[in-house]
């Protein structure tokens, strides 16, 4: 019987990989029973650092793998991962196993932004030698190419899960418990220079005024630099890391949701947006276009660009209204399920 392994990494702040590695884990199994006339086995692995106490069923020198050489990091693979297994690495840092290797690559950022974490020194010749690579756009299989050499990328996109197409807005008293009130702009992610967030908050210093009822919302980790970035600037809420369960109803909510981004590698918001029924504005940048298409208002990620397209979407014209429903649309043709079925023909290639 054939076996499948997906490799992932514990962690205690889980983001947008994470919501991939969840969502295409738990549909490996159905997406397996229709790819292949064959019944298969799929084992989840999850490592974890040496003193973790994050749950897991694989311990690893997690810090001794950013630096270890191929030889290394071959060696530890084919200790910690099945042999006979077909082995999905769904993070750069886990070793490569002994057997049929694939790999998910979601972006390129270590090599491009010096503020991101430095790549894994190896990673770039082991994509290269990986029997196939996962990319979640046709934008990050191009850069792949262009920095790392890395040609045949099979690009799958990311899907939006069901709970953004049902969800509804949160009610006054669950936004009042995080000290918020309707009607808002949304902004939910971190604060990487490629998030462009300076550009955000030039943006709303030039048109606050112009909003006078509109509070603008920053959801995700707090750092000093972006409490900065925004300091003194009205009617700014830093909503914090919120749980996963409370983003939908967020998002349903909004008067607009801003992805301001200078580089994405797909660009899971502006999909959540579209899902929930709510005015995108977005970044002409990186992924961004391919995922929405025109199904949203998109601008250069400059301050006054982006001023201009937050005042446009957030008085709700009828062209405004009508981009919604094309968002609709266009969000249902990027399903988990369909995402797992091609994962799944992946797979099965190379039992």
């Amino acid at each position: 019987m054939p076996e499948l392994a997906i490799a992932t990494t514990a962690t205690s702040t889980p983001m947008g990989a994470q919501a991939y590695q969840a969502a295409i884990t738990s549909r490996a199994q159905q997406a397996l029973a229709t790819a292949s006339p064959e019944p298969w086995t799929v084992r989840s692995l999850v490592a974890r650092s040496l003193r973790s106490d994050l749950p897991g069923n694989r311990r690893l020198p997690m810090a001794r793998l950013f630096t270890a050489s191929e030889r290394e990091r071959r060696l530890l693979g084919r200790l910690v991962w099945p042999r006979s297994a077909v082995v999905h690495r769904m993070d750069l840092i886990l070793p490569p196993p002994a057997g049929p290797d694939v790999v998910t690559l979601h972006d390129v950022v270590a090599w491009e932004f010096k503020d991101e974490s430095a790549p894994v020194a190896a990673a770039a010749s082991e994509l290269r030698a990986a029997d196939a690579v996962i990319c979640v756009s046709q934008f990050t299989a191009g850069e792949a190419e262009r920095l790392l050499g890395l040609k045949d990328a099979v690009v799958i996109p990311n899907g939006v899960g069901e709970e953004y197409f049902s969800a509804v807005p949160l009610s006054p008293e669950q936004l009042t418990d995080v000290g918020l009130r309707q009607p808002y702009l949304l902004y939910a992610g971190g604060s990487a220079a490629r998030k462009n967030l300076p550009g955000l908050a030039e943006a709303w210093r030039l048109v606050h005024d112009r909003l006078p009822e509109h509070s603008l919302a920053l959801a995700g980790p707090r750092s000093p630099a972006r409490d900065a970035l925004f300091a003194g600037l009205p009617r700014v809420v830093h909503l914090g890391r919120l749980p996963d369960s409370f983003m939908p109803g967020l998002v349903a909510g909004a008067a607009a949701v801003v992805v301001p981004s200078l580089y994405e590698g797909f660009g899971l918001p502006v999909l959540e947006a579209m899902a929930a029924g709510v005015p995108l504005l977005s970044s002409n940048r990186s992924s961004l276009p391919e995922v929405v298409a025109n199904a949203g208002t998109l601008v250069d990620p400059t301050g006054p660009a982006l001023a201009e397209g937050m005042e446009y979407v957030a008085l709700r014209s009828p062209a405004v209204i009508e981009l919604v429903e094309v968002g609709r649309q266009r969000a249902a043709e990027f399903s988990w399920e369909a995402s797992a079925a091609r994962h799944a023909s992946v797979w099965a290639s190379l039992a």
